[in-house]
């Protein structure tokens, strides 16, 4: 299973003192050194964490995969033609929401996100969608031609030690099954941690995972290097 991790939150500490560290490069290098198969950024429209200029020093830095998550307008299309990521991820955004609140409509967005995605795959860029464990959305993004799904875990992570928790696990589980039915490289994220990731990992039809907010809280206590080690060490228990 491949371990993505997420370094905006790196930024947001940066952006709060409005100094020139933490540096996401230099976190993102930190990370990759720890076992780390890849660097995942968002580039938002307001520019609260990951900025411009990160995201052109990321693809400089960065060997391994570099995920560049972003909404689908005109505007970020042209940035990611201009740096050119391994994969973009397709996010919703809102302004006023504090973190990615659940997962692309994929049907209602029709041509809009088909021209980016066109766009993209025309140089080369691979594309995933990040949409909610639903059959609807997986059908939709697998009619629309991408290579890759990322599964919204928010709801299972809210979830996890509750009532609920095993209808969001059975939710995902049939969701992951349903994609890796289409040939869909999958990949699950939000939320996730050292305590609620095992159950994820062990869904044998995820290859990758990707986690930002819990690394870089563990890294407080553990170092960021330790952090990413702790995590590659649960999704290895998971998978044995």
């Amino acid at each position: 299973m491949r371990l993505h991790i997420n370094i905006d939150h790196v930024a947001t500490v940066r952006n709060a003192r409005g100094t020139v560290y933490p540096d996401p490069v230099e976190a993102a290098l930190l990370c990759i050194a720890a076992g780390a198969d890849g660097i995942t950024a968002h580039l938002r429209e307001d520019r609260r964490h990951i900025r411009d200029a990160d995201v052109r020093a990321l693809r400089e830095a960065v060997k391994c995969t570099f995920n560049l998550e972003m909404a689908a307008t005109d505007e970020m299309v042209n940035i990611a033609d201009e740096v050119r990521p391994d994969v973009v991820t397709f996010v919703p955004e809102r302004r006023q929401e504090r973190t990615t609140e659940g997962g692309l409509d994929v049907m209602a967005m029709g041509d809009d996100l088909r021209g980016c995605t066109r766009r993209l795959q025309a140089k080369k860029i691979r594309v995933s969608l990040f949409i909610a464990p639903e059959r609807v959305q997986i059908a939709a993004a697998h009619a629309l031609g991408v290579e890759q799904i990322e599964l919204h875990t928010g709801e299972y992570a809210s979830a996890f030690g509750g009532a609920a928790e095993q209808m969001e696990r059975d939710r995902l589980q049939i969701a992951a099954t349903y994609a890796r039915s289409l040939g869909l490289d999958l990949a699950a994220g939000h939320g996730l941690t050292r305590q609620n990731v095992t159950a994820i990992a062990a869904m044998r039809e995820i290859d990758e995972v990707n986690i930002g907010h819990a690394v870089i809280a563990d890294a407080l206590s553990m170092s960021l290097a330790g952090a990413v080690i702790a995590m590659r060490t649960h999704l290895q228990v998971a998978r044995s």
